[in-house]
């Protein structure tokens, strides 16, 4: 396999009649430019051009070589127009990873909007709850929420995730309504399967840090789900604001515990690289950032 770069040199040395206007076309020295050619012609084993003192001229095997030649510097060329191009305007497919009920609920509406406005970008979304390798699964970002562990991913916030302790009217009027942390002991509680702290509860509140073990008849790894079953009557539940706000506001579910507050975390968008993010990259974080960030729609009235 032939150098690149020598390659590149030959065929503008042909193109441009010499080797100087080649020196000046590629901002090198003349004796630079030789060097390349002579170079070339060695890992051939043929000569490519008859030099005189006043003109260059191409041997039969330079003819064929220039030929190819050029086909290999254009769709070098190409290429790497290709790749930057990316970087100057979003486009090309944005692989992205969130989870189920934020991506039902959040991102789908979203979706239409930043696509009208960048028609050379497409999305290929995947909601799943189950922890994924941004790198070795190959996307280009991820939606995570709560506490973040470390890594080499490029975080940025986009809003915050503020729990809420729920649980429906008629349960509460059924089996009354815990005063503190510890009375959760005694109730039926829904537990979400990839809570990091598993079925222990944390709570901040006038005594200090409560934790408590919880139990309950259902377990889940969705949210939906789980709220679902909260509306219903099965138990109480802790749940992202995001989620439960509106069945909050619809008088579905009923925030208990209020003087307690549990270990909050945020929404992040999670990419793989600091440098070089693709424009389809920074121009959906920049677009969830301004929809979601300051207090979130989600909150309001909450």
């Amino acid at each position: 396999m032939q150098d690149l770069n020598a390659m590149l040199v030959f065929a503008r040395v042909v193109e441009e009649g010499g080797f100087s206007a080649a020196a000046e076309k590629l901002t090198l020295s003349k004796s630079a430019v030789s060097k390349q050619v002579a170079k070339l012609e060695d890992q051939l084993g043929v000569r490519l051009l008859n030099r005189t003192t006043r003109r260059i001229s191409l041997t039969e095997a330079g003819e064929l070589f220039f030929v190819r030649a050029q086909e290999v510097v254009a769709a070098a060329e190409a290429a790497e127009q290709a790749a930057t191009s990316l970087q100057d305007a979003p486009r090309g497919t944005l692989r992205l990873n969130a989870p189920v009920s934020f991506g039902r609920q959040h991102l789908a509406p979203a979706l239409p909007d930043f696509l009208y406005v960048n028609p050379d970008v497409t999305i290929d979304m995947t909601l799943t709850d189950r922890f994924v390798d941004l790198v070795k699964e190959g996307y280009d970002m991820a939606i995570r929420i709560g506490a973040l562990p470390d890594s080499t991913l490029i975080q940025r916030r986009l809003a915050d995730a503020r729990m809420l302790t729920v649980a429906s009217p008629d349960y509460l009027t059924r089996r009354g309504v815990p005063q503190t942390p510890l009375d959760l002991q005694r109730h039926d509680c829904l537990c979400y399967a990839y809570q990091a702290t598993g079925d222990e509860w944390r709570f901040s509140g006038p005594e200090g840090i409560i934790r408590v073990r919880v139990a309950g008849q259902l377990r889940a790894n969705n949210g939906d789900v789980l709220m679902e079953a909260a509306i219903a009557g099965l138990g109480i539940i802790v749940l992202p604001s995001f989620l439960a706000g509106d069945a909050v506001r619809g008088g579905q579910l009923t925030p208990i515990l209020r003087d307690y507050k549990l270990s909050e975390g945020a929404i992040h968008a999670v990419y793989p690289h600091a440098r070089h993010v693709s424009a389809k990259v920074r121009a959906f974080t920049d677009f969830l950032a301004k929809r979601f960030g300051g207090k979130p729609y989600w909150d309001r009235d909450l």
